[in-house]
């Protein structure tokens, strides 16, 4: 079963320094195959056993981060399938004429109603929010006014914000794309 593990924090402003080549090697050291990563931003896609529980494949990655790396990383981890079939029921603005989209994938143990219930508490500006079940999805539709944002001036102050990993829309598009070409 193929899977895509999306890493939080790291290689930011210098800071907690994963390098992509090394832990392709490590992935694949813990038995996983088909490993392969795309930018710089902890997007790592692989195959793991087709009997292999998603919680096994889950707590081996974290394992394999905890004893590598001497910061914490925060781990969001979806099946090929999963992944595919959340992108699928994205609603018709995430695919329209959007300044900017990004999505924010729950990372293991985040306690999701807590984040909705935390947006939905936000005054949206020019901005429209879609809530997947393993992400939300958030797009701005001008740049003249991001600044006045709820995604702006709200997302960093709140206290899940260190439990998400956000993706642009053209990062969750293409990690699709390699997905689908398998």
């Amino acid at each position: 079963m193929e899977y895509v593990a999306l890493l939080r924090g790291i290689n930011v402003g210098g800071n907690n320094k994963v390098v992509m080549s090394e832990l392709r090697e490590q992935i694949a050291a813990e038995g996983f195959t088909n490993v392969r990563t795309y930018i710089n931003s902890g997007n790592v896609l692989f195959e793991a056993g087709p009997d292999t529980p998603c919680e096994d494949v889950a707590q081996a990655v974290e394992d394999l981060l905890a004893r590598r790396y001497d910061f914490s990383i925060r781990l969001a981890l979806l099946t090929a399938q999963d992944y595919l079939a959340e992108l699928h029921s994205l609603p018709d603005w995430w695919h329209g004429e959007v300044a900017r989209r990004d999505a924010l994938f729950y990372t293991r143990g985040l306690d999701r109603s807590h984040v909705r219930e935390r947006i939905e508490a936000m005054e949206l500006g020019d901005e429209a929010v879609y809530f997947g079940e393993h992400a939300v999805f958030w797009g701005k539709f001008d740049e003249k006014s991001f600044m006045k944002t709820a995604y702006h001036k709200r997302l960093l102050r709140e206290d899940f914000y260190r439990q998400v990993t956000i993706r642009s829309g053209s990062t969750v598009e293409k990690i699709a794309a390699m997905l689908s070409q398998d």
